[in-house]
């Protein structure tokens, strides 16, 4: 198996009996790096990877997914780095590649695309095994999902951020995810991927319900009661990592789905 990243960089596999030294700036990337049994070779990760938590609290910070501490990376002496071409700035990550020699970059547009990255990460690290039973148990959570009875489509407006509001585009892992149970995204009329929009009673006629991510805004029970009498759609409070982290977590996050969809029948 050829092991290629998102921009097109072809790994090694790391040699047996070679002990890498891995930072991660990914947070699902974190958890799935642990739940592929890599967690001993883990020397940094950002304060966002916080899963599973009894695991990463012996693994060093490293600052945020933007706010990355250089120097601190510098003495950990990682072999490899893990990054995501959306969480992290392009210009740290190039930095970084003076002194790392292996960067790995990631990118899932859709949750079909986990495997992928499970066989990839796997693939590299010595852990082809757990790849593909990470794999396996992700296909049957999809066909648990897509063997569900239709359900009427439904147009959401997904809300990551408050003041200014923010949504998310079609071009997004967390639209192709709710496209997997028939709702589609309202779209921004901006080419931007996380676009800004102002709530307006055109906006609220467009739409058949709110979706409130509680990340990486942490909207609450609170703030869909004060929205719903505002726009006068039905407003639900999601889980925003089972609809946002890809990794091993999508494989909840698509039982997550199937709940969700009968849920809201």
């Amino acid at each position: 198996m050829t092991l290629i990243d998102a921009i097109g960089t072809v790994h090694v596999a790391v040699a047996p009996g070679e002990q890498p030294r891995i930072v991660s700036l990914v947070p699902s990337i974190t958890e799935l790096l642990c739940d592929l049994g890599l967690a001993p070779w883990l020397v940094g990760r950002t304060g966002f990877c916080i899963h599973p938590a009894d695991v990463v609290a012996a693994i060093p910070k490293v600052g945020g997914t933007k706010a990355v501490n250089i120097d601190k990376i510098r003495r950990l002496a990682p072999t490899h780095l893990v990054v995501n071409i959306d969480e992290n700035e392009k210009p740290t990550v190039e930095e970084l590649a003076r002194f790392i020699p292996h960067i790995i970059v990631t990118h899932p547009l859709a949750p079909q695309d986990n495997p992928g990255l499970y066989r990839l990460l796997g693939g590299i690290f010595g852990a082809a095994s757990r790849a593909e039973a990470l794999c396996a148990a992700f296909e049957r959570s999809l066909a648990a999902l897509q063997a569900l009875p239709p359900r009427p489509a439904q147009r959401v407006l997904y809300c990551i951020w408050k003041d200014p509001w923010m949504t998310v585009s079609a071009d997004t892992y967390i639209a192709r995810m709710l496209a997997l149970i028939g709702w589609t995204c309202w779209q921004a009329p901006s080419p931007e991927r996380y676009p800004r929009f102002e709530w307006s009673d055109a906006l609220a006629r467009e739409i058949d319900m709110v979706l409130l991510s509680t990340e990486p805004y942490r909207f609450t029970e609170e703030h869909v009661d004060a929205l719903e009498r505002q726009v006068g759609s039905p407003v639900l409070l999601v889980d925003g990592e089972m609809l946002s982290w890809y990794g091993s977590r999508a494989i909840q996050g698509l039982a997550y789905l199937q709940n969700l969809a009968l849920e809201a029948r």
